[in-house]
């Protein structure tokens, strides 16, 4: 269960469950500190970094929370996201001992643990779909979603994937297409079958009774799909030059994802985690901000839907400006707002706004209304890796192009000036980017000037401050490419004023 004395060392604990006061970290555990040396990070090298992310002395980061990308057994189709096994440990990362010890470590450290769960498909050596694809007459047949060819011998229908291709394969055994909305080998659960519904709730109680303190919920606006399957329509406005195979992005999602009836799904299994105290659910959503905001229900489905949108703007402050003052027009008066810069699956922050620029989005990030989610990395002002043609991993790459890989976001982390920048004794399983010997931890930890330093300090600054950690938003009025906001709270106010723009790169 939560350690209680977690909850009341969390600044305003009695006032604010503590993911609306915390700094989230996103750690992608195959990229952060391999603590075997075998090239690929895992658990005991998260334990072993513990300390830099909130130690006990002045030089640690100040974090408040860790949220882990997944470390479940899997092929590693897609790195993790390809579940075989939701309660265990895949041996590349640890085993459950080395969890329990990392989330007795964070605890101790007053940092919170989240972890990836992954509800929408599994890997195709689960054993729940061995068994389904057994045969049309097996007990889990209806755990997947399996249809029979149109009478013309063509797919049951037209979606398609994100990583390429059409989203349904057949099975020669038995006649039948499965339905895998990513890889062929990622098929997607029937959540409309309740024995389903009831197995999934009992993983998210399977790692609850282990201590951790929320999931980030992949992809979660799509585990149901339209109940007749019906095909999606064309986008006219799509792109003229995306990949022959991209037939996702040629078509409107109307009928693959965000169904109506997913938030009666949402609701139950916020019922689920409402039986343990102060956990936290926060989900992976694209979709309107009409569409997005009703995935809090009446604050009784996600506490967090994340919000990408600042990744999605123009960079300047006129845009940046709008995507804010939109959300909290749009939010409900007890709805909290959340903020993400960078993840695994996007390029890096100071590759996609300039190295200066990156410093501006450090205070932005910080000092917005809401929680804020930091990648790994991104302190230290990392940029994009180069990954030879030979070297890509993510298969999102490899189907639709290196330009559409997201390998260059997943380099490993920069600890120090050695050969393999303190990541490893060996060579990584992606290749480090050309700077980490400048680039890193040990070399910017005491450089007032380095980014490492400007992440510090504000984090520092956030959690003395009840206004920044805390209170409301107010947009201000300010000069020509200049985003100016007051942070209000009774013990005082703050003005944060910010010039954004690749201009002033």
């Amino acid at each position: 269960m939560n350690q209680p004395d977690i909850a009341e060392s969390t600044p305003s604990a009695h006032h604010q469950p503590w993911w609306q006061t915390a700094v989230i970290y996103q750690i992608y555990p195959r990229s952060f500190q391999d603590g075997d040396g075998d090239g690929t990070g895992d658990l005991a090298g998260i334990i072993d970094r513990l300390d830099y992310l909130a130690g006990a002395g002045g030089e640690s980061l100040g974090i408040d929370a860790i949220w882990i990308s997944p470390f479940y057994p899997s092929p590693m189709a897609d790195f993790g996201y390809d579940v075989a096994d939701y309660c265990d440990v895949d041996p590349i990362f640890g085993d459950l001992a080395t969890f329990d010890r990392l989330v007795d470590a964070a605890h101790r450290r007053k940092i919170r643990v989240v972890i990836d769960y992954v509800p929408n498909h599994t890997s195709d050596q689960h054993r729940w779909f061995v068994d389904s694809a057994g045969g049309r007459s097996n007990a889990k047949r209806d755990w997947y979603i399996w249809r029979d060819p149109k009478p013309d011998g063509s797919l049951p229908n037209n979606w398609g994937s994100p990583f390429g291709g059409p989203t349904w394969t057949l099975d020669p055994a038995t006649g039948q297409y499965f339905l895998h909305q990513f890889l062929p080998e990622q098929p997607e659960l029937n959540w409309r079958n309740p024995r389903v519904e009831e197995a999934m709730f009992d993983v998210l109680r399977f790692w609850l009774d282990r201590g951790v303190d929320g999931f980030r919920m992949d992809v979660i606006g799509w585990l149901l799909k339209d109940a007749a399957l019906r095909d999606n329509p064309a986008n006219p406005a799509a792109a003229n030059d995306l990949p022959v195979n991209d037939i996702y992005g040629r078509q409107h999602h109307v009928h693959n994802e965000d169904q109506d009836d997913v938030h009666e799904v949402l609701r139950r299994m916020r019922s689920v985690l409402d039986e343990y105290d102060d956990v936290c659910a926060i989900g992976e959503l694209g979709y309107t901000l009409e569409r997005w905001v009703r995935y809090y229900g009446e604050d009784d489905e996600l506490h967090l839907p994340f919000n990408f949108r600042l990744m999605e703007q123009p960079w300047d402050a006129v845009a940046i400006q709008a995507s804010v003052e939109a959300l909290e027009a749009t939010l409900p008066d007890w709805a909290w707002p959340s903020y993400v810069l960078g993840s695994h699956d996007a390029p890096r922050l100071a590759s996609r706004v300039g190295t200066a620029q990156a410093r501006i989005a450090a205070m932005l990030l910080l000092t917005l209304r809401g929680t804020p989610t930091l990648y790994q990395g991104d302190e230290l002002g990392m940029e994009n890796g180069v990954i030879p043609q030979a070297r890509l991993r993510d298969p999102q790459g490899l189907r639709l192009g290196a330009a559409r890989s997201r390998d260059p976001g997943r380099t490993p982390m920069q600890w120090d000036e050695g050969p393999f920048a303190g990541f490893s004794t060996v060579d990584p399983w992606l290749p480090l980017t050309s700077d980490s010997e400048s680039r890193n931890v040990a070399a910017q930890a005491n450089d007032p000037r380095s980014m490492l330093h400007l992440y510090r300090t504000l984090l520092g600054y956030r959690s003395a401050d009840p206004a920044l950690r805390s209170g409301s938003y107010e947009t201000f009025p300010g000069p020509e490419g200049c985003f100016a906001f007051l942070r209000r709270h009774p013990a005082g106010d703050r003005l944060v004023a910010l010039k954004i723009g690749r201009a002033h790169v």
